[in-house]
């Protein structure tokens, strides 16, 4: 999950305190309150990535990964070679 969107409902949480407080609060019982939101709101990040990274998909994709990581170090290697070839110019230049 995004940084943004977790910021977007920590602001949203607190903006959810203020709306709800009938009568004025003490400063503790505010701040207890959105330190109870903030914790809600991580444990369903937590909860929102775990569920990503146990999916099939990206089981999948690891797979894919491991599979293709040879591919991928010798496509690395030429394109290594190439941008060496092509930082040393032209020959006889």
């Amino acid at each position: 999950m995004k940084a943004s969107l977790l910021l977007l409902l920590g602001c949203t949480a607190i903006l959810a305190v203020g709306a709800r407080a009938d009568e004025p609060e003490e400063p503790e019982a505010l701040v207890r309150k959105v330190e109870e939101y903030a914790q809600k709101a991580a444990a369903m990040a937590k909860t929102a990535i775990s569920t990503v990274q146990e999916s099939e998909a990206a089981q999948q994709a690891r797979r894919w990964l491991e599979d293709n990581a040879a591919l991928a170090k010798q496509r690395l290697a030429w394109l290594k070679e190439q941008l060496v070839e092509l930082w040393k110019g032209p020959p006889g230049a």
